[in-house]
């Protein structure tokens, strides 16, 4: 009876020290509004019909703190797989910037024409593609740059319904509470066949075309980016507007960037 009582008492304790441990892992939410997805506010899609309206139009990014860490970005259009990738979505590709602590990098990826605050700099960033692991990895390896050791890529992400999901270990993205880090999230598009200097990133060209979307410049002074988190990340119509003021550039004479697009993160 004794030792049935020592048993009980240690599973019941056992049992408390891990919901005392799922409890402390908090799970964050922020949420976009819908209709954002013209980037600086003039951006259009590509002509061909692969891009459906909303593809690229960020709803909400859920980050679950667990084992691993989730990540799940759903968008305002049920996912397809018009190219075959085997993954449940095919034209999206989104970047999850997160800021862990004081410092970190304050330019974009190759192909994005991205900045960010000097007091929003980035630890790690988290790609999200319908492309094998292995590919970006390769990319990643050529075009990365100074910052490759920062970019994440998880083994495998999926997407189903409207929501494109991955999961990675907790010590590849730093120390601290998910909850309480900052996040950004760039809308891009999987391109297969990038630019030499493109981190597999689709172009904004002055007008759009069958594979191109239109609006923006074409030299690489734009941001080649469809929609972010803005304001506070709750969904509101007026982060629209800070998302255009974010997005704000400015190309020179000769196609440089006069003033780059320059983003700041959103943090509960």
């Amino acid at each position: 009876m004794m030792k049935s009582s020592f048993r009980r008492a240690t599973v019941a304790v056992a049992g408390g020290v891990l919901a005392s441990a799922t409890a402390l892992a908090a799970d964050v939410t922020f949420k976009d509004p819908i209709g954002d997805d013209n980037g600086p506010g003039n951006y259009v899609y590509p002509t061909d019909g692969v891009y459906t309206p909303g593809s690229f139009d960020l709803v909400e990014l859920d980050v679950k703190d667990g084992g691993n860490v989730g990540f799940e970005v759903t968008v305002n259009d049920a996912l397809r797989d018009p190219w075959g990738m085997g993954v449940g979505f095919a034209v999206q590709m989104v970047f999850i910037f997160i800021d862990t602590k004081e410092g970190g990098h304050t330019v974009g990826l190759a192909g994005t024409n991205i900045a960010f605050a000097e007091d929003a700099g980035w630890e790690k960033v988290v790609i999200l593609s319908p492309q094998p692991a292995s590919r970006v990895q390769a990319e990643i390896r050529t075009k990365g740059g100074d910052v490759a050791g920062d970019i994440v890529v998880p083994r495998r992400t999926t997407g189903a319904g409207r929501t494109i999901s991955a999961k990675v270990k907790k010590n590849e993205l730093g120390e601290g509470d998910p909850a309480t880090w900052g996040y950004q999230v760039v809308m891009q598009s999987n391109e297969g066949f990038p630019d030499k200097s493109d981190l597999l990133t689709r172009k904004v060209n002055e007008y759009e075309g069958q594979h191109r979307f239109g609006g923006g410049n074409d030299a690489d002074c734009d941001p080649h980016v469809m929609d972010i988190l803005a304001g506070k990340g709750e969904g509101a119509d007026s982060e629209k507007q800070a998302q255009y003021d974010m997005l704000a550039y400015e190309c020179g004479p000769e196609g440089g960037a006069v003033k780059m697009a320059t983003l700041t993160m959103v943090r509960k």
